[in-house]
């Protein structure tokens, strides 16, 4: 077979390739993306590149032998919920996240876990081997009997496994390994894409269940075409501050297990260490109740959580009054404050909202609609609602209260937490929810609800 060189360009958002450079990815449309490459081609057999002469024998499901291996337990309670309830073997995850929040120690600290129980393998493209000893020393795992090698290259790091067989293996991180097969540089789309193809391959075939750091750009999203989260079982986002010892794992994907899972760790000097009780640390429990702060009952996954919401509404003195939220999404705030002067008669047109979830928690679902709104009128009015109260619900355009899933489960996990009064949309009120000690206030409409406050 020939090879020949030719120099293409190649989109680094989705890995698209043109002949020629222009402004605009005629793909997906994103400005300045196109890099300039050059690739390998192979000519000559036409079957394409990696074909090996074997036809693969068409099934029914009668035939396909099902294999029910148990998961792997990696002991760290945390990332086993996220994971789905463990390590499944011949699984791919991605796990990114910003830089030196935590990802290596926390990969070092799953190797570490496991590797009682099966054989592991740390590979590292980015430190040295002495550079993770010093980490292990850190974290008090120096004895654990743990294999390393530092490789950059794709097939020699496949050589490596075949030889070593772990069950468990660590990549860190994609974005400095590469391929023979192509000429560009390593971090590329190219390498990115046939990098991740190749080990992905690997682990289908053998069983091996291999974890792979990501980068992420400055939006906060894996670097790399989108195809990359497409060809592995799960998507991880390792998320949280510098200054905030609290760090939340977070499931965007799971071909294994439900997504949009939380995982809540927190960084001390000794390595990670998991956070049994979430709400806990997102609760700041003032000595007496005060204006504007309310607690939420949100939900991650298959777990409730308790968040607090802290609005402080001012007065502005500029034309267009600010609209600022730190956890939450700032259009829909815009429309709530809406809803509230249409069917509340409470005006905030000459007001700056600030509305703020405490300890750095993202909320995403709309059930946090009604205590947003009750911190945003608690602060307007400087009055505190009530000791001991929580809320949830979906406030719509017409002023309605609506139901969200899983209220019977948000109420056991307020009751457990010592709340005494929760007002929460009607239909989540049924005759069969009571909760001893919980006093359950249904409404229907938002009024309703802002006057149920004091």
């Amino acid at each position: 077979m020939a090879k020949t060189d030719r120099m293409v360009y190649v989109c680094n958002a989705c890995g698209s390739r043109q002949n020629k450079w222009s402004g605009q990815c005629g793909d997906c449309g994103a400005w300045n993306t196109l890099e300039e490459t050059r690739a390998i081609e192979v000519k000559g057999t036409g079957r394409g590149r990696g074909y090996s002469g074997e036809v693969s024998a068409v099934q029914t499901f009668e035939s396909i032998t099902v294999h029910r291996d148990t998961r792997i337990v990696s002991g760290l309670s945390e990332l086993d919920r996220v994971l789905g309830g463990g390590i499944v073997s011949g699984s791919v995850t991605m796990i990114g996240g910003d830089p030196g929040i935590g990802k290596s120690t926390l990969l070092l600290q799953l190797l570490a876990a496991v590797s009682q129980q099966v054989s592991t393998l740390y590979v590292t493209g980015e430190e040295s081997l002495q550079q993770i000893r010093i980490r292990a020393q850190r974290l008090g795992l120096e004895q654990v009997p743990m294999k390393l090698v530092t490789e950059t290259h794709v097939e020699r790091i496949l050589d490596i496994i075949r030889q070593e067989q772990p069950q468990v293996l660590v990549i860190d991180s994609i974005q400095t390994v590469f391929t023979d097969a192509l000429a560009s540089a390593p971090g590329s789309v190219s390498q990115l894409r046939e990098s991740t193809a190749l080990l992905v391959r690997f682990a289908k075939q053998s069983g091996t269940a291999i974890f792979i750091v990501g980068h992420v750009t400055k939006e906060g999203a894996l670097a790399g075409p989108r195809v990359l989260e497409h060809m592995v079982d799960t998507v991880l986002y390792f998320e949280g501050e510098a200054s905030n010892q609290y760090r939340m794992l977070r499931a965007v994907k799971n071909r294994f297990g439900p997504v949009n899972e939380l995982g809540v760790f927190a960084m001390l000097e000794g390595g990670l260490r998991v956070v049994t009780n979430p709400s806990a640390i997102f609760l700041s429990r003032h000595q007496q109740p005060i204006p504007g702060s309310t607690i939420l009952v949100t939900r991650e996954g298959s777990r409730p959580l308790l968040v607090e919401v802290q609005a402080l509404v001012d007065d502005s003195h500029l034309a267009n009054p600010r609209r600022v939220t730190l956890g939450l999404e700032q259009n829909r705030l815009a429309m709530l404050l809406a809803v509230l002067h249409r069917h509340a008669q409470i005006t905030t047109y000459d007001q700056d909202v600030f509305v703020n979830v405490v300890g750095g928690m993202r909320v995403t679902e709309t059930g946090a609609d009604l205590a947003v709104l009750s911190a945003v009128l608690s602060s307007l009015r400087n009055r505190a609602p009530q000791t001991g109260l929580v809320l949830f619900g979906e406030v719509g355009l017409a002023g309605e209260v609506r139901p969200i899933q899983a209220g019977a489960d948000r109420l056991k996990e307020a009751a457990k937490h010592g709340f005494s009064r929760a007002i929460v949309p009607a239909a989540n009120a049924g005759k069969q929810t009571r909760i001893e000690g919980l006093e359950i206030v249904p409404v229907q409409r938002l009024s309703e609800a802002l006057e149920q406050l004091w």
